[in-house]
């Protein structure tokens, strides 16, 4: 007994597939939910670093000393004021050291990429304030105390038409806190949000699946009854599984009538075995205690009739095992009279006529033996005129054998084709034959792509119609 994999059903693998989907596409849209939130947040703290800096710079500009500037609390907004040689002018009360400026002597250069002016700038008129020429992101420490800032570059010039460099920046612990926040209720929500994915998706999955296992289960006790009458239940709704329900029950309904088939097949055989088999010992044990009571015309004939069954049960059993008839490409007019012609014998005498160009693709064996088990079934049952043709037409082929007999009834035209069916039953069966001819003639027929049917004479009797395709110009 094999063991079952952790993941080795359907509903499994659907539950694990669909809560992974989910959990890839929350990532991802968390990432960028929280770099989003992280530019929105950079870019509130670099406006309020750069109103911070205009600020202090419009005091300046206004030719405000550098001792009297109002700067504010050095906690929220760090400021710096230098000249253009990098010396300090004016800081934050309580402001111990600032890193991320890039002030000469004082602080590290900005990092690679940031976006800045440095002197090649055009300094703003005496009295004015300049535009903000950069962005970036720092250190300061207050009052003992290390924080991240992002920074703000203002120029100003004030009366004196001396140009300096205000720094002013804003806290990002409030931008930390909230992405750090963000982050942290998303990543306590995604367990129970997959949890959530998952059970739904079990649930939907078991139910969407229950009938394949009804189906799964009926078909395991059909198997184990060998009771091919039973059907496996049909869902209401018009799904694939549904149409999968329909289907295993045609399935199983073509089985059942394959079988039942074969099984009438055994046993008809067996039982047109039986006559002639025991009419040959009968005549054999008689020989064997009478030498001169020896009927050998009738051993022999009953040994023929016995032959030809046995090749009849053969061939039928090829054909049902799916034999191509091969592609091989047939005159059907030339074979109709040749086997017309070859019939010398026969208790009446068949007038064939065929248009030329009747070519058919498939076994010519199979075919000969097709027109000869019609015209066998003619001379059975014909008074005095049998007549065969075989006309090309827009569809195909037709072969007709027409009879002047009595002909088969409306109700019969379709059962006569039967293995093992004769209408005459008062014949004899020697007279009336095994009821195998019909069948083979049509399953060679259908073999061919074409079809065997009964109707009626134009001078009344019976009429056996062939159909077959045309051969196609490529083949053999």
């Amino acid at each position: 007994m094999s063991r079952r994999r952790p993941f080795g059903s359907v509903r499994a693998k659907a539950t694990l597939g669909a809560t992974l989907v989910v959990a890839v596409a929350l990532l991802a849209a968390g990432v960028a939910v929280l770099l989003a939130l992280r530019s929105n947040l950079g870019g509130q703290a670099d406006a309020e670093a750069d109103a911070a800096a205009r600020r202090v710079a419009s005091q300046i500009a206004a030719g405000t000393p550098y001792a009297e500037l109002e700067l504010p609390d050095a906690e929220d907004h760090p400021v710096q004021v230098v000249d253009r040689d990098g010396r300090v002018l004016a800081v934050s009360e309580d402001l111990e050291a600032i890193s991320g400026t890039g002030v000469p002597g004082v602080t590290p250069a900005p990092s690679p990429g940031t976006d800045r002016d440095d002197d090649d700038a055009d300094d703003p008129e005496a009295g004015r304030v300049g535009a903000t020429t950069w962005h970036g992101e720092g250190r300061a420490t207050v009052d003992g105390q290390a924080a991240t800032y992002r920074f703000s570059q203002v120029e100003a010039t004030d009366p004196r038409d001396e140009t300096v460099l205000v720094y002013a920046g804003a806290s990002l612990a409030g931008r930390q806190s909230t992405v750090g926040t963000a982050a942290v209720v998303m990543l306590a929500g995604l367990p129970l949000l997959l949890g959530v994915v998952a059970g739904v998706t079990w649930l939907v999955t078991r139910r969407a699946l229950r009938p394949v296992e009804d189906i799964r289960r009926e078909m395991a006790a059909i198997t184990a009854s060998a009771d091919l009458s039973r059907r496996v239940p049909e869902p209401v709704s018009r799904d694939e599984i549904a149409r999968l329900a329909r289907t295993t029950n045609e399935t199983l309904a073509a089985l059942e009538s394959s079988v039942e088939r074969q099984r009438r097949f055994v046993a008809d055989a067996s039982h047109e075995l039986r006559s002639p088999i025991a009419s040959l010992r009968t005549q054999l044990e008689v020989a064997a205690a009478h030498p001169d009571l020896l009927d050998l015309p009738g051993a022999v004939e009953d040994t023929v009739r016995l032959q030809h069954l046995a090749a009849d049960l053969l061939l039928l059993a090829r054909l049902d095992a799916g034999e191509r008839p091969g592609d091989a490409r047939v005159d059907l007019g030339e074979l109709l009279v040749g086997e017309a012609a070859r019939r010398t014998g026969d208790r009446i005498g068949v007038r064939a006529e065929a248009d030329p160009g009747a070519v058919v693709a498939g076994s010519r064996q199979q075919l000969a033996r097709v027109i000869g088990n019609l015209l066998d079934n003619a001379q059975r049952h014909a008074d005095a005129r049998i007549t065969a043709s075989v006309r090309v037409t827009a569809d195909g082929v037709l072969l007709c054998v027409d009879d002047d007999g009595p002909g088969v009834p409306e109700a019969e035209r379709d059962r006569v084709f039967e293995r093992f069916v004769r209408l005459d039953d008062a014949r004899s069966r020697d007279d009336g034959g095994a009821g195998l001819g019909l069948a083979i003639a049509r399953d060679v027929a259908r073999r061919h792509g074409g079809d065997l049917t009964a109707g009626q004479a134009p001078g009344g009797g019976a009429r056996f119609t062939l159909r077959l395709p045309p051969a196609e110009a490529g083949s053999s």
